[in-house]
């Protein structure tokens, strides 16, 4: 009894210590790590999907990972102490959340670094086969005081959602922070580079700072408030391993600034932008979505992109010129390296299999030297007057201000240009971009035909039809019109007609008539009223809700005021 009992006490020793050697071992990790985020604000199904697909299909990259020795002093992401990084920047009680960086800083500081999201690509894309051989890329993320959950969610989506092979390295920029050690910190995780400016340089200079000192032959260019979804890498590389003049960027969900739910965006869209040059999303033409249904991941070709997220070969960065480094703070650099590469002999490309998610904000967090306005007026003028020759006059009737604000020296950008054999503005237009709509020799005012946040608009009706007001979308469409020389108000071959010239009488599209009367129109009063000739009244929204736009004796009512997009006569 009593040697039985020996024998029992021996294997409950040998069964504890066992178990003891394979927690320190590193078979418990899974748990540490999971003890680690407790407390923390986990917003879709707990568990990440890509944890879940790891359980069962661990591939050699993360096996490698796990033996690999790390330098002294670093650690792997998910050691790293969220709390003691992100707990001293906190917003305490009675502070505004929205104050420092103008999203809710409270409910980023509640999720994890590490939060589930959703997968949002396309079936197709969760079956597709990457390419083996992709090269390893240096991903540069500059930030000025950015919120410090925020920043560190970007880098850890990077290292957790990427195989570890294809990120040589992550190059964090440091645009002269208030705090250094927003970045200083976070050097201590794996593959995580620091580089901290000694003055306020703005996005273009420091990333190029970035790329200069990038290892790796391919950059990655993130903002540092992003998530990057499963899989988001692979497909951004191969299409520029294949050709490396394709500049390539995500398709960009949006994570919402109030309670960041991360939200999947359209596969149906494009960049561009109107003659303001302020970036807008495009929808594609029918004819372009009819095309895409029997491969709807093809890659898109897109006549300009986001400019905060993308990848493109270090070497042809180098070549084309990097960024204008005249450029201050922000603003324009997208425009810019856009027309750069459509016009020197590259391609622009969105590619549907990549998702990266963006906190989109309503304004800027931080200042700008001689304010907002006058510094992205100054960047979009260089861009405006090295690249898009005489179209340029478009964009100053449409900013009639910016030929006010000083732009300085671009003669090297115009050397460059030379240098590379760059083709024309009009071939841009004419090859990339011919959705946008060039006006006509014989127009005097054209665009949009605002009233404050509503655009004149033909509601979808044709000849004989009443015309509305409608929220402004800035998509062209039924909102597109132009003053011409000979007084008509047109959008396509229909014309703003009175047919009663009393007032009261509702305004129709008819067909347009090179010398009827009641098609004839002027703007008056600084262009900001549309009177017609023929009654002497003046175009009225009062009765849009009721019927459609009217004329009426022209007088000081909001409801006259009107203003073109372009007026091209001054």
């Amino acid at each position: 009894m009593r040697r039985r009992s020996r024998m029992l006490l021996c294997f409950a020793l040998l069964w504890v210590l066992g178990i003891a050697y394979y927690m320190y071992s590193g078979g418990g990790s899974a748990l540490a790590a999971g003890a680690g985020g407790s407390g923390r604000k986990e917003d879709w199904n707990e568990i990440d999907p890509i944890k879940k697909k790891d359980l069962h299909h661990s591939n050699g990259d993360e096996k490698a990972q796990s033996v690999e020795t790390l330098p002294p002093g670093k650690v792997r992401w998910p050691d790293f102490n969220q709390e003691a990084y992100v707990g001293g920047t906190m917003v305490r009680s009675g502070q505004d959340p929205y104050a420092r960086n103008k999203f809710n800083q409270v409910e980023s500081d509640k999720l994890r670094m590490d939060r589930g999201i959703p997968d949002t690509r396309h079936d197709q894309c969760q079956r597709k086969q990457w390419r083996v051989d992709l090269p390893a890329t240096s991903v540069v993320i500059t930030f000025h005081n950015e919120a410090r959950s925020a920043l560190l969610r970007t880098v850890v989506s990077v290292l957790k959602r990427s195989p570890p092979r294809l990120i040589r390295e992550i190059i964090l920029v440091d645009d002269y922070s208030s705090d250094p050690e927003d970045g200083a910190l976070l050097g201590k995780i794996e593959k995580v580079r620091v580089l901290r400016n000694d003055r306020r340089e703005g996005l273009m200079r420091s990333r190029v700072r970035g790329a200069d000192a990038a290892q790796a032959k391919v950059l990655t260019f993130l903002d540092s408030h992003c998530e990057c979804n499963e899989h988001w890498l692979e497909p951004l590389l191969e299409r520029v391993a294949e050709d490396r003049t394709r500049v390539v960027s995500p398709i960009i969900d949006v994570i919402n600034m109030d309670n960041f739910q991360y939200v999947g965006a359209s596969a149906d869209l494009k960049g561009g932008f109107d003659w303001n040059l302020v970036f807008k999303w495009d929808y594609m033409t029918p004819e372009q979505r009819r095309a895409r249904q029997g491969n709807p991941v093809a890659p898109i070709k897109t006549p300009m992109i986001a400019g905060g997220l993308f990848v493109m070969d270090k070497l042809y960065f180098e070549e084309l010129g990097k960024y204008d480094m005249m450029m201050d703070v922000w603003g324009g650099e997208n425009l810019e390296i856009s027309f750069r590469v459509w016009q020197c002999g590259g391609s622009l490309e969105i590619i549907p299999c990549s998702r990266v998610g963006h906190v989109f904000r309503k304004q800027h967090p931080y200042t700008f030297p001689g304010g907002s306005g006058t510094v992205f007026a100054r960047n979009t003028r260089r861009a405006a007057e090295v690249w898009m020759d005489e179209y340029k006059n478009f964009y100053y009737a449409a900013v009639p201000s910016a030929r006010n604000v000083p732009y300085g020296n671009i003669q090297s950008r115009l050397e460059l240009r030379k240098k590379l054999g760059c083709k024309p503005f009009k071939w841009y237009l004419e090859n990339v971009y011919p959705e946008l709509r060039v006006p006509d020799h014989q127009d005097i005012a054209f665009g949009a035909l605002q009233q404050g946040t509503n655009c004149l608009d033909t509601l979808g009706h044709f000849a004989d039809g009443v015309v509305g007001i409608y929220e402004c979308h800035n998509a062209g469409g039924n909102q597109e019109w132009a003053l011409t020389k000979e007084k008509s108000v047109k959008h396509m071959d229909l014309c703003l007609t009175v047919v009663d010239r009393s007032p009261g009488s509702l305004v129709r599209l008819q067909g347009c008539r090179e010398n009827d009367s009641r098609q004839k129109w002027e703007q008056i009063e600084g262009n900001s009223k549309l009177r017609h000739v023929g009654s002497n009244l003046c175009l009225d929204s009062r009765s849009a809700k009721t019927g459609g736009l009217s004329v009426e004796v022209c007088g000081p009512a909001l409801s006259q005021q009107w203003k073109f997009s372009l007026n091209l006569q001054q």
